[in-house]
């Protein structure tokens, strides 16, 4: 969603890493700590019930996984909505009102919601294309469309540093492609509906970063958006807007189906819904840790994050990783995280005026 950058220096849990970091009180941490389990807590859940109400509608085969990623967006079109009508954020029971944006600001908040929502969609096709984990994998190759469109549209190429990391990241999604055959010798083979729609919400995400960076550089934007509840409430409105059209286009004669199928099947509904919910509420949480954490930590949060994922969800669905997913998703979040971390680690440390 939309990246409100909050104001002033990020709070570090010891306070000891030098620079602008502001010590976090013994509270803080607690609500850190928090805010971390419930993130991941939420990120694994929703890829469960996305991957069961995906296969509940009827799998790789199936005539609904565009109006399924369209509805999660509407239940958190509905969530925003009653958020605005009852001026309460339903996770953090702080106050939220409805934003007071022109009509300038809504088509600029709309151009980063369609990316957003284009992203979403393509995660979707791609859980539902393949198993979690492979998707997984598949979407951690991020920062290579990133650094490639920054290069590419915005005149902003990686550091050398970064760009170094960048074939592990290519290297672990390839392991991850590769089967043995009844010989031993080992052959590339992958769900392609799987890698090109996860290659495009890569595509999508990595627009969305690049557009939401200038749009919030505009001057007061930010404070119009309000906090974080209203930046993700926006990109849900707007998202699900933008995700009707689509969804009309590609399965609009199997809408009378899907709706029969909320009707009959109660694991189905349940898991839509459910994944709709908590779609919402871990991306809400994972902005919220930004403002107590810095950037080195937000990468280890998120490379712990999709390891936890990747394994935890494999157990929980009975679908076990091969050798060759376990290397490539090794392989590949590592360079993920090292992509994250690598103009830190090879800085040269500022020297010291007397």
């Amino acid at each position: 969603g939309l990246l409100v950058h909050p104001q002033g220096p990020p709070k570090t849990m010891s306070g000891g890493g030098g620079g602008s970091s502001v010590p976090m009180s013994a509270g803080e941490k607690v609500k850190l700590i928090g805010l971390f389990l419930l993130w991941y807590l939420g990120n694994y859940y929703y890829n469960i019930y996305n991957k069961v109400a995906l296969n509940e509608g009827g799998g790789k085969t199936g005539p609904y996984p565009y109006t399924i990623a369209t509805a999660q967006l509407g239940i958190g079109f509905l969530w925003a909505i009653a958020s605005w009508m009852i001026t309460i954020n339903p996770i953090t029971f702080a106050r939220q009102v409805m934003p007071k944006l022109s009509f300038s600001d809504c088509m600029s908040v709309s151009g980063v919601s369609v990316f957003s929502a284009l992203a979403h969609l393509g995660s979707v096709l791609t859980m539902n294309a393949g198993s979690v984990a492979f998707g997984q994998i598949v979407k951690a190759a991020e920062p290579v469309f990133a650094a490639g469109v920054n290069t590419l549209f915005y005149s902003k190429p990686p550091t050398m540093a970064k760009a170094l990391m960048l074939p592990i990241i290519v290297l672990g999604v390839a392991i991850a492609c590769l089967k043995p055959d009844k010989d031993g010798h080992y052959k590339v083979e992958f769900e392609v509906v799987a890698v090109l729609a996860g290659s495009a919400a890569n595509l999508a995400a990595a627009f969305k970063g690049s557009e939401n960076a200038r749009l919030m550089s505009a001057p007061g934007l930010k404070e119009r958006i309000g906090g974080t509840g209203n930046q993700f409430a926006l990109s849900q409105v707007f998202g699900f807007i933008a995700l009707i059209p689509i969804a009309l286009y590609m399965e609009g004669a199997n809408l009378s189906g899907f709706v029969k199928l909320c009707q009959t099947n109660q694991k189905f509904l349940y898991n839509l819904v459910l994944s709709g919910l908590t779609f919402y509420g871990y991306n809400e949480l994972s902005t919220m840790t930004i403002h107590y954490t810095s950037a080195i930590t937000q990468s280890v949060a998120n490379t712990a994050k999709r390891v936890i994922v990747i394994v935890g969800v494999a157990i929980a669905l009975g679908k076990p990783l091969t050798f060759e997913e376990k290397v490539g998703s090794a392989v590949s979040i590592s360079g993920v995280f090292l992509y994250s971390i690598a103009d830190s680690l090879f800085s040269k440390p500022k020297a010291k005026k007397n």
